[in-house]
């Protein structure tokens, strides 16, 4: 499942939950129907209860095509948000390795082409495959610098807004720090 969490029906309205663990949940759009995923992200521990459907007693459905893109969208933003919020780098360094080892390939094959034979004209040969090889690269150059802003708008947003990306019920121990540890703050 996307969500990572097991559950049978995400779209029943019967739910219960903690107030302390909804105090951390943060919703946009239409994601109300992921909130178990989202409680899960935040360390909560997810069970379901099953509720027997009562059958539409009258009117239509309104879901349609539409509604499906819709939620097919809400869908691969839940995977990302609750895959890759805290590193998107993670995310965007997988496709940008990925994209720079397929343009260096390819640059490198241009590469020893032409040093075998030095009169081989490897822009007239193989122009637009060099000239991908080159954008390849130049991708995996934006790919890597937006997971890495990703990552310092991530820090940011969470120092900022005081946001824990997990949620803490209780401390069982506390001790108080060492004189070794107090000097090193």
């Amino acid at each position: 499942m996307a969500s990572g969490v097991k559950l049978h029906d995400f779209g029943t309205t019967f739910k219960a939950y903690r107030r302390e663990v909804l105090e951390g949940v943060r919703l946009y759009g239409d994601m109300h129907r992921f909130v178990p995923a989202v409680c899960a992200r935040l360390g909560a521990k997810i069970c379901e209860v099953p509720i027997k459907n009562v059958r539409r007693a009258s009117g239509k459905s309104n879901y349609g095509l539409q509604r499906t893109f819709r939620v097919a969208l809400d869908l691969l933003t839940l995977r990302f948000m609750t895959a890759y919020l805290t590193r998107p780098l993670h995310f965007f360094g997988k496709w940008g390795m990925m994209t720079a080892g397929t343009g260096l390939s390819i640059l490198a094959y241009g590469f020893i082409r032409k040093l075998v034979n030095w009169k081989f004209s490897l822009f007239a040969e193989h122009g637009p495959l060099m000239a991908a090889g080159f954008m390849l690269v130049v991708v995996s150059m934006l790919l890597f610098s937006t997971g890495l802003m990703g990552d310092l708008l991530m820090r940011i947003y969470f120092e900022a807004a005081g946001n824990k990306t997990y949620a803490v019920r209780r401390v069982i121990r506390r001790e108080p720090p060492s004189a070794l540890e107090s000097d090193e703050r």
